[in-house]
Order: structure tokens, then sequence, then C-alpha cells
């Protein structure tokens, strides 16, 4: 339906006990958990649930859910937060709930597989124990980064940056620390696994960024070049004064086939940023026209 889309979804509505701000509560909840164990319980909740290869050689594979979410430090909580509140509502706005969760859960588990791996082979470099929310932060920062390249991010609120180029910032980061394991307090192997985790599932699994259009793999370059052509609305249908179709003067159907349909393959093939003026107000006209029914 029209009003499942992220750009047609009341932005208070959409972000309003949200997965993201759901998983934010949990994360502090569990840091402050672990540290009420460390002072008073000692139960060694963080050895048991942080992501090891000793855990795993003993068969404790449910480390690779559980170490993302524990944190080493109130710097380290604090961080993914941020994160979360600034890339992961916004990707669970375009792509849905169970979208978020899937890029998350995934990033995050391929991630602990990817260092947990290192970790077997060169225990050395790798084979100390790890926790954080990082590696499923950083496949949801990926999956931004595609939907929204153009973006600008402010990097540490100073300096303005465009999202592709802080998802190859931080991409080259992680490639250069996990080829050179030089500082074995960042689990740079886990971020690598999370961006590539966040790639592949907005390439492969979630194409076009919604879960609704499916993805056509031989679709070529020609193809995209079609489907902006026909975002162009052609005369002669159902204009008003200023060239916008009047919504209430057909079936919501018919509408959105023939005037909102070629809008969101545009949107789909090169993002929202694309729409003209005019676009955007039958977008709106298709709202209002949904909101009536």
């Amino acid at each position: 339906m029209l009003e499942d889309r992220y750009y047609m979804r009341d932005e208070e509505r959409s972000s309003r006990f949200s997965a993201t701000v759901i998983l934010m509560i949990t994360l502090a909840v569990v840091f402050a958990l672990q540290n009420i164990d460390y002072v008073y319980t000692r139960l060694g909740m963080t050895s048991y649930l942080s992501l090891s290869t000793e855990g795993l050689r003993q068969g404790f594979v449910w480390q690779l859910f559980t170490f993302q979410f524990l944190h080493a430090g109130l710097f380290h909580l604090f961080f993914n937060l941020l994160c979360l509140w600034f890339f992961g509502r916004i990707v669970e706005a375009r792509l849905g709930t169970a979208a978020f969760w899937k890029i998350y859960l995934a990033g995050g588990v391929l991630g602990g597989v990817l260092q947990a791996g290192l970790g077997f082979a060169l225990p050395q470099f790798f084979g100390w124990p790890v926790v954080g929310a990082s590696a499923g932060v950083c496949a949801l920062i990926a999956a931004f980064a595609l939907m929204e390249p153009e973006a600008i991010i402010m990097l540490m609120g100073m300096f303005p940056m465009k999202a592709k180029y802080l998802l190859a910032l931080e991409t080259g980061i992680a490639a250069f620390f996990t080829l050179v394991p030089a500082n074995q307090g960042v689990a740079h192997a886990a971020h690598l696994g999370g961006i590539a985790t966040g790639v592949a599932i907005i390439k492969w699994a979630l194409y076009d960024y919604s879960p609704s259009i499916r993805w056509r793999p031989f679709r070529n370059r020609t193809r995209r070049r079609q489907l902006v052509r026909a975002a162009t609305i052609k005369p002669g249908f159902w204009k008003t004064k200023g060239g916008i179709p009047k919504a209430e003067q057909v079936e919501p159907e018919e509408f959105i086939s023939r005037e909102v349909d070629p809008i969101l393959d545009k949107i789909s093939a090169h993002g929202l940023q694309s729409l003209t003026p005019r676009e955007k107000q039958i977008l709106e006209a298709a709202r209002s026209k949904m909101d009536k029914r």
C-alpha cells in the first residue's frame, strides 16, 4: 500500500516505539545489568555472553548473538546509541521493522563469524573476547549510505561528509586494521563483516530499497533510464491548473497506477532527492486521497 512506504508515513507515528528506540533502551538496560553483575552479583555475565573462541569451542554458539548487546564501557555504548539514533531510525523508516532487525542482527552475527574465524586462525591478533553492537550498527550505516549516498553527515559534529564517503572511510579503516591488526581494542574484523552484510542485504535482498519491490538481477542501465523517462507524466491525464493531477477525480487504484507508480519507480532508481516539486505534489495528493479512504 502507498501509505506503507517510508516517505508517505507520518514521522512521529513511525518513530514512536520503533524498533530502533526499543533496541537503544535494551542496550542501555543490558549495560546497567553488566555493571550490577560486575559489582554485586558477580555471575560472570560478560565473560559468559561475550564472543570468544574459547566459548565457541565449548559450544556457546549463542555468543554470536548475545555479544551484540554487551558493551565494554560508557563511551562504547554512547557511540553505538548515537549511531543508532541517526542511522537506525532512517533505515527502519525506509525499509520497515523486519528489515531493520534483519540488517542489524545479520550484520552482528556475520561480523562475529568473521571476527571469530580470524580468532581461530590468528589467535595472537584476534583471539580476545569481543562485545558491542558495532558490527550491527556498521551494517545499518552501510545500508543508509547505499540508500542516501548524497546525504551530508557531520563527522564528529564538525566535518561535513557525504554518506557514500563515510562508508568508504569506514570500510577502508576496518579493512586496513583487519589486515594489519595493530589495535586489539577494536574489533575491526567484526566491523568489516557488518559493513559487508549491510551492503549485501541492500544490494541483493532488498534491491530498490523497498521490501515491496523485488530484485530483477538482469535489469540493465537501459531499463533504469526508461524508468526515469516514465516518471514524466504525459500531457492529458487528469490535469488541473498548474499541471498537477487532481486525485479526487479518479479512483485510487487508477490514480496510483497512472500517476504515482512511475514516480515510485524513479525513487527506486535514483532516490527521493531526484523528485521534482511537481512529482512531490503528486505524492502528497495521493497521500491525501489514501487518508480519506
